[in-house]
């Protein structure tokens, strides 16, 4: 049974750079073909893929947000991190880690609930 955590600042000023890690145990990020994404919800919106890292270290970012995002591990915590910068105050959002059971992977937002194993999510406020 995957378990993913997150963990990071519940908030950050504007134009600052918010940094959230999550923690991966019963399962390893290096695992051949899995995939370990970010997705975030907007109070009052839907949910929204930010972008993913596979097995390998190879990135994928939503082109809306590939300017301010970066997504990174540390196999040896068995840990991959978010970076998004700068933020603004429509950065607000619950941020999750989420991977799934098998090596599928969802780059569409409408396809977000998809994703089969969720950390419990933390709540980011962008705000000065």
């Amino acid at each position: 049974q995957v378990q993913l955590q997150e963990s990071g600042p519940g908030l950050v000023k504007p134009s600052q750079t918010l940094s959230l890690t999550c923690t991966v145990s019963g399962g390893s990020i290096t695992t051949n073909y899995y995939y370990w994404s970010w997705i975030r919800q907007p109070p009052g919106k839907g949910l929204e893929w930010m972008g993913a890292m596979a097995y390998s270290g190879n990135t994928y970012y939503s082109p809306s947000l590939k300017s301010r995002t970066s997504i990174s591990r540390d196999t040896s915590k068995n840990q991959f991190t978010l970076q998004l910068s700068p933020v603004t105050p429509e950065d607000t959002a619950v941020y999750y880690c989420v991977t799934n059971d098998d090596e599928t992977y969802y780059t569409d937002s409408s396809k977000a609930r998809q994703w089969y194993y969720w950390g419990q999510g933390t709540q980011v406020t962008v705000s000065s």
